[in-house]
């Protein structure tokens, strides 16, 4: 008798997008991944469009490495996972994961790498210890509009940096408790696609202002990630 076995399919992420650098969300210049989908929905969240799952976003991990590669071929400084939520999609966020480490392993690299969740630390330790153990910080916590503009690279006041590993204790030291301003209040932007992309972490009312701005020199925005 002979017995046959389905190969297992790898875990494919989705993403919504990726560019290099990103000087704003992490010390030095990094690469920066944002998943796509989220169940949480923060109210007040200003990456909206990143909320719906999408299968056309999905891209294979290896892929996604290659890339990596390409762009940074020296290694970036840091890499920053951000999205929609990341842990909703622990499978692929744990293939990514082991993959980077992989690559920085295997060429001496020095690069930390970063997640943001929208979910409670403790929520995290307790359903994705093995997710944390490969990373170096993690900034959880929901986003609360109400609460005022938290801490460098954090959105809200409830939302604290979590270094992991001794490479992130040692890198983030003086981040943890670093007011927004140890980092000024900046917007990082980029067209790609026809499309404007804004990188960073606005404070309250930042993007309608924007939206004024734009307005008042014939510029019309469609289509915006901060209002569905």
């Amino acid at each position: 008798h002979t017995r046959g076995a389905r190969l297992a399919t790898p875990p494919t992420p989705q993403l919504t997008k990726a560019h290099w650098p990103v000087t704003l969300l992490g010390p030095g210049r990094r690469i920066g991944l944002w998943v796509q989908g989220c169940t949480i929905r923060c109210r007040g969240c200003v990456s909206q469009d990143t909320w719906p799952r999408d299968a056309a976003s999905a891209i294979p991990v290896r892929d996604v490495l290659a890339w990596c590669r390409r762009v940074a071929p020296d290694g970036p400084d840091g890499i920053t996972i951000s999205g929609g939520e990341p842990f909703e999609q622990p499978e692929a966020l744990f293939a990514l994961l082991a993959g980077l480490r992989a690559w920085r392993d295997a060429k001496a690299l020095d690069f930390d790498i970063l997640c943001y969740s929208g979910y409670p630390l403790q929520t995290l330790e307790r359903k994705h210890a093995k997710l944390l153990a490969l990373l170096d910080v993690v900034i959880p916590e929901p986003y609360v509009d109400a609460l005022p503009l938290g801490n460098v690279w954090r959105g809200s006041a409830n939302q604290p940096l979590v270094p992991l590993s001794e490479r992130g204790r040692v890198r983030y030291a003086a981040f943890v408790d670093a007011p927004v301003a140890a980092d000024g209040k900046r917007m990082q932007a980029a067209i790609e696609g026809g499309r404007v992309w804004l990188i960073g972490i606005p404070d309250r009312g930042d993007m309608a202002a924007v939206e004024s701005l734009c307005a008042s020199r014939g510029l019309a925005l469609t289509q915006v990630s901060w209002r569905r």
